[in-house]
């Protein structure tokens, strides 16, 4: 048995052979008011901000190591535990994880992490986290195992995010944090921010939740940490806890439960092993609720879900950064002042985005004053908004108003260097607006559409200048949805290219390089997808069932409700567009022609109950499918129309749709986008990528 153990052991350090290891380096510290000597333990990788420390093996043994040694001696008040600069740690090194291919190793990983930490809490002096910058995961989880906190209230990231990438909190976070702060605010952070966009919530909002107790400011974070630690010491501030074991518990489960289900169907296994760990850490020891914690560990590091969640993080961490086929950024011109055309809501929604990141000058224009007060108007509204959340300063908020404006003219854009047009989704409407700005605009001003499936190269066919011509496609809303789907025309240029990442970087958007052909990514899949389950349905299937074919993904909304988002206008026009462009497989639905007809905004009423009026157009077919029909019928449309866009070369790789589909259609992290979920459940064939990418090793 000690054989086996130690093989494992030998396994671990070959699977983490390339962990950039984290350093616990001790030394001791005077407190102040004669409280005592402390042993402050620094964590650093030995790399700045941008690289964070990380947890593996040899990690976690240095701190080992360091805890030995403090705890061998009799002359300490405290220990205490500190990150390098702006950054605490942020928990384990996920690369070697995603190697291990055997539970005793998964095991192992776990039993680990909870032997080092737990000791932080189990010393027989006090133990001290000074998170002086970001703490996520298992760097959460270090300072959750210390006696006493304190947080800087410049940290901007506090986290356990284990959920969105298929896991869970490993290392104590499950039974330590709802005894800490509740089973409510543990499971927000726990569960509810994984899988809101991996949300991370700041220094003054852990504080208040009660994850530390005490905040100071950055400039003497530490001075004024030790100082609160010596009181601490010296009795002379007592720190008070609430007891959680009255809270109802099982409800807040319950209730929690009940949203996993709406959203998630089942599709994750991650969030419910949280769930019941949550649960469990009432009433369990607390050798039995870490036991429990390793075991689930095990069990999930040992499924897809992890890798696919580890897939879809290095897409929007490090490809999205570096986009394919993007040329040089030396190419790019600046821009100092920005056009929109049109005053409609995407158009507004654009302008304020424009002013708030970049602080240019912008300017919009429309075909009557009333249009162009309500853009103006509703730009200068949301400005007041975030004033009024506190999120602008009173100047702040002034010079984003004086920087958006508009004009009922487009000379207003003689000296613009970017002009995007967001009118109607008509060819003839946009040759025209362009035609016109080309009157007014400079020969190296960017010309840009908001298209969302016609065809750039036609649009900019009568131009004097095609060549500046880009599609900057946003997905609504424009604030919140991180994905620019940039297309290059047939005469696209590389300066207009590159001048048109750089706007979306500044935007702090992710861009995808992407071929002008209909509808491009997003809309082209998604028009695919629905257009399957609505064929389903006008053959007769039950709408209840089509819609609900595919809730075992796990997808943000089902087809119907995205129907209903998107609006049955605008999807019955993409549908057309499609189909006049590949009619082989894509149909335009006569039962959603007699929707948009009706002037039905979807086939759910206003309480997201199925309206029976807007369901009965949909009436009449005679050849109903199952679910599983619906569903295998989706996913291969997909997988052909996937495998056709590649060989197309819409976008450069397989990596690139997934991107897109992760960042524009909301595509679930633990599916690894689309890619993957098709090669692992054998729709796609061949494979789209090699054998163990986002998936577990053979």
């Amino acid at each position: 048995m000690t054989d086996n153990k130690t093989n494992s052991e030998t396994d671990i350090t070959r699977l983490f052979a390339d962990e950039v290891v984290t350093r616990a380096a001790v030394r001791d510290v005077e407190l102040p008011y004669g409280a005592g000597t402390m042993a402050l333990i620094t964590l650093d990788n030995g790399f700045d901000h941008t690289k964070p420390s990380t947890f593996g093996p040899a990690g976690l043994t240095s701190l080992g190591e360091a805890l030995d040694a403090v705890a061998a001696r009799g002359d300490l008040a405290a220990v205490g535990v500190v990150g390098k600069p702006f950054v605490f740690a942020v928990g384990a090194d996920l690369k070697g994880a995603a190697l291990v291919s055997e539970r005793e190793q998964a095991l192992l990983i776990g039993r680990l992490g909870h032997d080092v930490f737990r000791r932080l809490g189990e010393l027989d002096v006090p133990s001290f986290a000074f998170v002086n910058g970001a703490a996520m995961g298992g760097g959460l989880e270090v300072a959750l195992h210390c006696t006493y906190r304190t947080i800087s209230s410049g940290v901007a990231a506090v986290a356990l995010p284990e959920c969105f990438l298929g896991l869970v909190p490993g290392w104590g976070g499950t039974q330590l944090l709802p005894r800490l702060i509740g089973p409510a605010a543990a499971v927000k952070l726990i569960v509810e921010n994984p899988l809101a966009q991996n949300r991370m919530i700041k220094g003054g909002e852990a504080f208040a939740l009660g994850v530390a107790d005490a905040m100071f400011e950055p400039a003497d974070f530490l001075e004024e940490s030790l100082r609160w630690a010596a009181q601490v010491l010296r009795g002379e501030v007592t720190v008070s806890r609430t007891d959680h074991t009255g809270d109802d518990w099982a409800k807040t489960v319950a209730d929690a439960r009940f949203l996993l289900d709406m959203r998630l169907h089942g599709a994750s296994p991650a969030p419910y092993r949280a769930l019941e760990l949550v649960e469990l850490a009432r009433t369990a020891s607390r050798d039995e609720g870490f036991a429990a914690e390793d075991e689930a560990l095990a069990d999930l590091l040992m499924g897809d879900e992890l890798r696919a969640g580890l897939y879809s993080f290095d897409l929007v961490q490090r490809r999205a950064k570096k986009p394919a086929g993007a040329p040089d950024k030396a190419l790019a011109r600046k821009v100092t002042k920005i056009g929109v055309v049109g005053a409609g809501l995407m158009a507004s929604q654009m302008a304020l985005l424009f002013a708030r990141r970049l602080e240019v000058p912008v300017v919009l224009t429309d075909l009557d004053q009333d249009r162009l007060d309500k853009g103006v108007g509703y730009v200068h509204a949301e400005v007041d908004k975030l004033l009024g959340k506190g999120r602008l300063s009173a100047d702040q908020a002034n010079r984003l108003k004086a920087l958006v404006t508009g004009s009922l003219t487009k000379d207003a854009f003689a000296d613009a260097d970017f002009v995007i047009e967001a009118v109607f989704e008509d060819m003839k409407v946009k040759r025209k607006v362009f035609a016109e700005v080309e009157e007014v605009v400079s020969a190296e001003c960017v010309l840009a559409t908001n298209t969302s499936s016609l065809s750039l190269t036609e649009m900019a066919s009568g131009l004097r200048h095609p060549e500046r011509v880009v599609g900057f496609h946003f997905f609504n809303p424009v604030a919140v949805m991180p994905l620019l789907e940039i297309v290059r025309g047939a005469k696209t240029d590389d300066a207009t290219l590159a001048t048109a990442f750089s706007v979306g970087r500044s935007l702090k958007k992710s861009s995808v390089l992407v071929k002008d052909a209909p509808a491009f990514v997003v809309n082209r899949l998604l028009t695919r997808f629905m257009g399957e389950v609505i064929g389903a349905v006008d053959e007769g299937t039950p709408l209840e069932v089509a819609d609900h074919a595919l809730d075992g993904l796990g997808l943000p909304m089902t087809p119907f409700a995205l129907l209903q988002l998107v609006g049955p206008a605008v999807a019955l026009h993409v549908a057309e567009t499609m189909h006049e462009a590949f009619p082989a497989r894509y149909g335009v639905s006569e039962n959603l022609a007699r929707l948009v007809a009706a002037g039905r905004p979807g086939v759910y009423a206003p309480d997201f109950s199925l309206d029976p009026e807007a369901v009965a157009l949909f009436a009449g077919g005679t050849s109903p499918s199952t679910a599983e029909e619906v569903r295998l019928r989706a996913l291969r449309a997909l997988a052909e129309e996937i495998r056709l866009m590649l060989q197309e070369g819409v976008v450069s790789a397989p990596q690139d749709i997934d991107l897109c589909m992760i960042l524009g259609a909301g595509w679930p992290f633990h599916l690894g986008g689309v890619t993957p979920y098709l090669d692992r459940t054998g729709i796609a064939e061949p494979r789209f990528l090699p054998p163990g990418v986002a998936s577990v090793p053979a």
